[in-house]
């Protein structure tokens, strides 16, 4: 059984670690995390932790949400790219705070149960297809911002040509304990990259994986 105070508890936590936009975590306080997992680990929803949905692939922790999302509120979008959806919880977050999202998970089993999710959640400014991260959603660009759930080896570059041109692409680069967070931004002068610190997520992978 999960309640209001272990929300509240979650977010003093994540205010504590530097997350200052309030709009972030007003949402993070309301939004019931515990439906995102199975219901065996529902009691564990609200810890700083990262959390199996299956098929390999996690809901990540609290605070890496909070943090991508407060770097892409940082350039007003409306239309933000959902990389690596998973669960649905990061792309939930966003369709409370930005106009629509355009999610795109690899598995095609996650994908479906998410769909289904976000439908009964009634967020319908969530639009879900299965996909390669690697390629996301290029008809649908440009998009204002996007998020990656999953880390790169490499700066997806394919991604952030579906940002338009002042917009950034906000995920991780990296492997294993060397990962690091990054907004990198589109200029006109080409890719600005800021590292925005440590974390730790799952490896984009592409079809056949």
């Amino acid at each position: 059984m999960t309640s209001a105070r272990t929300r509240e508890r979650m977010v003093a936590g994540l205010r504590d670690r530097g997350i200052a936009d309030e709009r972030v975590l007003a949402v993070l306080e309301t939004l019931p995390r515990h439906l995102f997992v199975d219901e065996a680990l529902s009691s564990r929803a609200y810890e700083e932790t990262a959390l199996p949905i299956g098929f390999g692939q996690t809901l990540s922790q609290p605070w890496e949400v909070a943090r991508m999302t407060e770097a892409v509120l940082a350039f007003e979008p409306e239309r933000v790219l959902d990389v690596g959806a998973g669960s649905g919880f990061q792309s939930a977050v966003l369709a409370e705070l930005v106009a629509s999202v355009w999610a795109v998970e690899l598995v095609p089993e996650i994908a479906q149960r998410t769909k289904t999710r976000l439908r009964q959640l009634g967020y319908p400014n969530v639009h879900m297809r299965t996909g390669d991260g690697r390629t996301a959603w290029a008809h649908k660009a440009p998009f204002d911002a996007a998020i990656m759930a999953a880390s790169a080896e490499e700066p997806p570059l394919a991604i952030l040509e579906q940002v338009r041109e002042g917009g950034a692409l906000v995920g991780p680069l990296g492997a294993g304990e060397a990962q690091r967070l990054m907004c990198w931004v589109r200029t006109p002068q080409g890719m600005v990259a800021e590292d925005l610190g440590p974390c730790h997520f799952v490896p984009l992978r592409q079809g056949g994986e």
